[in-house]
């Protein structure tokens, strides 16, 4: 029954996404397809990277998480909310590079979508001119800059609804796009961050094992 329901909500969806873009312009299609590229090679440059980042703290978290364990008063408390907030940031990026690589999995798709939320905007060729400046470089930069354009550019809450329904291109627009880059910091900076507890925590453990 539940599969049943999401294979339907599923269809409706696609159904959705081809009644608009039915309506998507020429130049709006040249300009998305043009970013789907520069977005889809971004990602391609970012995949090892991105998992160096996500899978490096990974043993510190685990070693301070069992120390903690075997921490004793409040210092466990305390240890353990510590490891916990740590996980919970490394587990939140590696969710949403996951998603970003789905997203990208198919460039002809997310060109349409990109060309759907360009159209949905009640301000096309401002929202189309936005995106066109999405040229060069590559990487972290792409998500940087994808972020900045979009701060100068003002979204209804209708448009923002609206790109909620594309399943790939809503990942580069507000507010997921700076989330996106909020997590993409938070995990840079777990690195040295759980190097630290770590270290500090073993000390703490062999300092009170005496």
């Amino acid at each position: 029954m539940a599969w049943r329901r999401a294979q339907s909500l599923g269809n409706s969806a696609n159904e959705t996404v081809n009644t608009w873009a039915s309506r998507v312009d020429d130049q709006t299609g040249e300009v998305a397809h043009r970013v789907s590229r520069v977005i889809v090679a971004a990602v391609s440059v970012l995949r090892i990277p991105s998992a160096i980042v996500l899978f490096l703290p990974l043993p510190f978290i685990l070693l301070e998480l069992l120390l903690a364990l075997n921490a004793n008063g409040g210092a466990r408390t305390f240890l353990l909310v510590i490891g916990l907030v740590m996980a919970a940031i490394s587990l939140a990026f590696g969710g949403r590079r996951r998603k970003i690589i789905q997203a990208v999995d198919d460039p002809d798709k997310l060109a349409t979508e990109l060309g759907i939320m360009i159209s949905l905007s009640d301000k096309v060729g401002e929202t189309r001119g936005t995106l066109s400046q999405l040229a060069g470089g590559g990487g972290w930069r792409v998500f940087s800059r994808l972020k900045a354009l979009w701060s100068g550019t003002k979204m209804t809450g209708r448009w923002i609804e609206g790109i909620g329904d594309l399943p790939r291109a809503r990942y580069f627009a507000p507010p997921k796009i700076g989330t996106t880059v909020t997590v993409t910091v938070a995990a840079l900076w777990l690195i040295p961050v759980s190097v630290i507890v770590a270290i500090f925590t073993t000390i703490g453990s062999i300092a009170a094992a005496f």
